[in-house]
């Protein structure tokens, strides 16, 4: 297979055959009434941030296999549909589909072009503020199918738009393939904080590709946690800075189980005076491998960015290994980066446990402040969920 580097290519993580997977699944029926959804798969929707009950929500949309189940905007000014509806709704969106993200960058890319299976749009109209955030499901309901979603996200001049993914499988999924094409837009003076969060199984094969186009005084936030079993994930998400004063922040949180292996990193490139960015990653290793990229290109003056990469191993076997790139076409750029991995040192635990812990409770504790939720400025109830989604990953590695 052919990949790409981090100057565009994608990484290498691991072979697909796409030929492997069912291309097709069973339609689900449109669901009005939430309460509909099973425990089972509310749970594991829970478990990645997607809260049915809509409380604290703008809006929620809900795609199962290759189905749309539920699409509801419950904010004025914020729309929420599946961009098959969008397109239709919309002549001016054909501006927005496959500018960004090359429909042949790679295999997957090319995939989702060609069979396409619904994904959400989600928009603030301009000058709209959402009190709460959007949520949208992507959800694996099927063994053995291939998921390709096409995704836009647009915060209009002025808007302000947090948005909440959630990518889960149902209880009994062993294996699928799940790619994700996501192209966000955040317009002059626009505000987009986007949180995905993955909970997957032990053989899903995961591809995400995402670029976004920030402008004049726009600000982009981006939040990534995967804390449960996944077989391969590939992402390296590209922000472009294009207007004066445009902002970009990448968060990631890993942790990768024995058997894991994920290649995950994040890119900016800064072409517009004044532009700042910042890439955090925190990446944790149980006996799974994790590739931490990071890449800042300063192409205009008065720019600034930094990055950060720092790593945890608790296990002999697994690897972390961390590359940061700084990149600079013009003087007068300001480019930063620091990378650090290690161990949890054993007269920290010893200090732990002199206190009344044990051995697995010391380490729970260490690695709990590593992974620290506070980096990422989320709302108050979505960062007590996704501790609580921490704390669950703490007992299982322990």
């Amino acid at each position: 297979m052919q990949t790409k580097n981090s100057r565009g290519r994608f990484p290498k993580a691991g072979q697909v055959d796409i030929g492997s997977y069912k291309s097709s699944a069973k339609d689900k029926p449109y669901l009005k009434d939430l309460r509909r959804v099973r425990p089972d798969q509310k749970k594991n929707m829970l478990s990645a941030g997607v809260d049915l009950s809509n409380r604290h929500r703008s809006g929620t949309y809900v795609q199962m296999d290759h189905s749309v189940v539920h699409s509801q905007s419950l904010y004025p000014g914020v729309e929420v549909m599946s961009t098959t509806e969008a397109l239709k709704k919309y002549d001016w969106l054909e501006d927005y589909f496959w500018k960004i993200v090359s429909n042949d960058a790679d295999e997957f890319t090319r995939q989702a072009e060609v069979q396409p299976h619904h994904g959400y749009f989600l928009r603030a109209q301009a000058g709209v503020k959402a009190v709460y955030p959007l949520q949208a499901c992507l959800f694996i309901n099927e063994d053995n199918i291939i998921q390709n979603v096409h995704n836009i996200i647009i915060a209009e001049e002025g808007s302000d738009l947090q948005v909440i993914t959630g990518c889960a499988t149902a209880s009994d999924v062993r294996r699928g393939l799940h790619i994700g094409i996501s192209e966000f837009y955040v317009k002059k003076g626009a505000k987009l904080t986007f949180t995905m969060i993955h909970n997957w199984a032990d053989d899903i094969s995961v591809r995400p590709r995402t670029a976004t186009l920030v402008e004049e005084g726009g600000t982009f936030l981006s939040n990534y946690i995967c804390l449960e079993p996944v077989k391969t994930l590939q992402m390296y998400p590209k922000a472009e800075l294009v207007g004066r004063g445009a902002m970009a922040r990448y968060s990631s949180i890993l942790f990768a189980l024995p058997g894991a292996h994920m290649d995950v990193g994040s890119r900016v490139i800064l072409k517009a005076e004044g532009s700042k960015a910042e890439v955090v990653s925190r990446a944790v290793s149980a006996g799974g491998d994790v590739i931490a990229r990071g890449h800042l290109r300063g192409e205009a003056q008065g720019i600034k960015a930094h990055l950060e990469c720092r790593g945890l191993m608790l296990s002999e076997k697994g690897l972390i290994h961390a590359i940061p790139e700084l990149e600079a076409t013009i003087e007068g750029v300001d480019l930063s980066h620091e990378a650090a991995v290690g161990k949890i040192a054993r007269d920290e635990i010893e200090y732990l446990m002199a206190r009344g812990l044990s051995e697995g409770e010391a380490q729970a504790a260490i690695v709990r402040g590593f992974l620290d939720t506070s980096i990422m400025g989320l709302p108050r109830e979505l960062q007590k969920q996704i501790d609580t989604a921490i704390s669950t990953c703490e007992k299982e590695a322990f």
